[in-house]
């Protein structure tokens, strides 16, 4: 159907969301975590991006002023419904959410934050593998996936584990006596640790993608966001490096600064010495200095950038399928 007129009938379907009447128009809709652990993470991704809006207290919707786009702030869980199934043209949100929604979207780029694993847990010592706790209890917040992971088990040695949703401290599940073991994300695993609970098997790794619809109308502005968020991301994990380097040494001083596609190179008023300026990475960047500094670059620099935007493959319309198995996602990486 076609972008509707306010936000009210895009999220009329899900009681918990408060409905508004703002208008939208015809803008693109780009659904972000209202809340939770990548929220201001998300809003310094938003700022890198070039959007302005103004969230007005208690609204989930803001209209951005300088391009047509209106930002809808849901739960990270809805995010993956609304952009495959409704009229959310683009989102934030979380491979294993997408993945236990089993909903078809376009992932285009892995943002590189809020990684963590989703695993099957224990108490410590107990279970050596997933295959020991087929038949058992598994309390989750993700059925779906604990369903599909227990299901090979259960095929094969012919037993039927009950799987039990809960929507949160499922650590708690195995002490309170709900539960033999859990399906449940590790990020540090120092809640796991505390509940006296340890991995015995990964069911997938995950981390924060951007998504887009795949019947979205707006598919120019879409690439758009999409190589500016590429460039945000990208520039969190570069800096510009610039140093003196006498011209006899410089062939040495390239191959520890080689740079995105080639160094700037540009000759001073002292004919035996050239600067030198290129890309490096942000990690890492004392032992680039320790390096030059022994073949005898001075004056050596780095800058700050705030974004960016290099020559990439912008091809990614394939839908990912089903079940976490995902195609055509790019890293938001410089090479």
């Amino acid at each position: 159907g076609s972008i509707p007129p306010t936000l009210k009938r895009v999220v009329s379907k899900h009681p918990t969301h408060r409905a508004m009447s703002i208008s939208v128009g015809n803008d693109l809709l780009f659904a972000v975590p209202k809340k939770g652990r990548l929220y201001q993470r998300v809003l310094h991704m938003l700022d890198g991006m070039g959007l302005i809006y103004r969230r007005a207290n208690r609204l989930d919707i803001a209209n951005c002023s300088n391009m047509p786009v209106s930002l809808v702030f849901l739960p990270a869980k809805d995010i993956a419904y609304y952009v495959g199934e409704g009229q959310v043209d683009l989102g934030i949100t979380g491979e294993d959410i997408i993945a236990e929604a089993d909903v078809k979207v376009n992932q285009l780029l892995k943002l590189g934050i809020g990684k963590c694993k989703l695993c099957v847990q224990g108490p410590k010592g107990k279970y050596k593998s997933g295959a020991d706790l087929a038949g058992k209890r598994i309390v989750t917040s993700f059925p779906h996936l604990a369903r599909m992971h227990f299901a090979k088990f259960d095929e094969k040695m012919g037993t039927k584990t009950s799987i039990k949703y809960v929507s949160g401290s499922v650590e708690a599940a195995i002490g309170l006596g709900l539960a033999d073991g859990i399906v449940d994300l590790v990020e540090t695993g120092s809640t796991m640790r505390a509940a006296g609970l340890e991995i015995v098997e990964e069911v997938m790794k995950s981390e924060t993608v951007l998504i887009s619809n795949p019947n979205t109308k707006h598919p120019d502005l879409v690439t758009s966001l999409y190589k500016r968020i590429q460039g945000y991301s990208v520039a969190r994990e570069q800096c510009m490096i610039s140093y003196n380097i006498p011209k006899k040494n410089l062939k040495e001083a390239l191959k520890i600064t080689p740079g995105h596609e080639s160094p700037t190179i540009t000759d001073l008023s002292d004919k035996d010495w050239v600067a030198v300026s290129a890309l490096i990475k942000r990690k890492g960047a004392q032992e680039i200095f320790d390096q030059l500094e022994k073949v005898g670059a001075k004056s050596i620099l780095t800058f700050a950038i705030d974004n960016c935007r290099f020559p990439t493959d912008t091809t990614y319309s394939k839908p990912s399928t089903p079940n976490g198995s995902y195609n055509g996602i790019q890293e938001a990486k410089a090479t």
